[in-house]
């Protein structure tokens, strides 16, 4: 696989070591441990976070953050419970992403997002999973659809980077530019109020949206992120006759709603369902509602 980039902290040692004190911090408030694969990939060390991991019979999900992210933004609040006990869960965090992971990644335009997804399923040893992805993480739903479709029962893509190009819209690039030309607490917060949450239909607890506050300022200031950007695919996206569902927020600034749609009606040759949620932005992967509809699908789409 031939490497594009490399992201890297900007201090290897000290940098790593804050990020497992954040990851613990969550551990102790939400009062569990998360199972913790290292897996050897083409991108080098591939960090999985699981819960659940060891019952073999239940259904398995897998999941992809998006950019900037880590997965375990996902089980903020416990969000992950929505799914109920009886849901193989795999958080994985994407190289090149500011995470435990190393940051070598392919051109984002080449399916080697995909076959590297596929290969991370592989060392798990997991056949075929349902797998979900927020932003960033769509659009590597996507490419694993393509690169290896036998290995995806659905793919369920949140608010997706990969359905149109990122808005151009003034508030959009002023919010999300904000905090990375000066990534101050007030910033990172003012961004997420305007951008990644609407309140107050869709927020978190004080103590969840406060450890995001501390990633974010952490991510933005310590991560040196030479990963690219997702791109709208375009014809691309119907190169895969996996099942695929949609679940948008209505009030996401970043990848406006309709316009996934029409693309999504457009290109999808599976497209199973679109589900659009009210007063929702652009986090919709902490939003209750949206993972009890994946709860949904993992149990009437066998």
């Amino acid at each position: 696989m031939k490497i594009h980039s490399r992201s890297f902290f900007k201090n290897e040692v000290q940098d790593r070591a804050e990020f497992e004190s954040w990851v613990a911090k969550l551990e102790a408030h939400n009062g569990r441990k998360y199972e913790r694969f290292e897996l050897k990939t083409a991108l080098g060390n591939t960090v999985v976070w699981g819960l659940n991991a060891g019952q073999s019979s239940d259904p398995t999900l897998v999941i992809f953050p998006g950019a900037r992210t880590t997965s375990l933004i996902w089980d903020f609040d416990r969000g992950l419970d929505q799914l109920g006990p009886n849901v193989r869960i795999f958080l994985v965090e994407t190289n090149g992403l500011p995470n435990l992971s190393e940051g070598a990644t392919p051109d984002i335009k080449s399916l080697d997002y995909g076959h590297w997804a596929a290969e991370v399923l592989v060392q798990l040893g997991i056949q075929k999973a349902y797998v979900a992805g927020a932003s960033f993480g769509g659009l590597i739903c996507m490419k694993l659809a393509i690169a290896a479709p036998e290995r995806v029962i659905s793919a369920i893509l949140l608010n997706p980077g990969c359905l149109q190009p990122f808005s151009l819209g003034i508030k959009n690039l002023f919010y999300n530019i904000l905090p990375i030309v000066k990534p101050s607490r007030k910033n990172v917060s003012l961004f997420l109020d305007k951008a990644i949450f609407c309140k107050p239909s869709h927020q978190m607890s004080a103590f969840a949206e406060g450890m995001l506050v501390d990633y974010e300022v952490f991510a933005i200031s310590r991560y040196k992120d030479n990963t690219q950007k997702p791109y709208y695919m375009g014809a691309e996206l119907g190169k895969t006759e996996a099942p695929v569902y949609v679940l948008l927020g209505d009030k996401d600034l970043l990848f406006p709603f309709q316009k996934s749609i029409d693309n999504a009606k457009l290109h999808i040759k599976n497209l199973k369902e679109i589900k659009v949620y009210p007063n929702v932005a652009h986090g919709i992967e902490t939003y209750a509602p949206a993972i009890q509809k994946i709860r949904e699908i993992l149990e009437t789409s066998h």
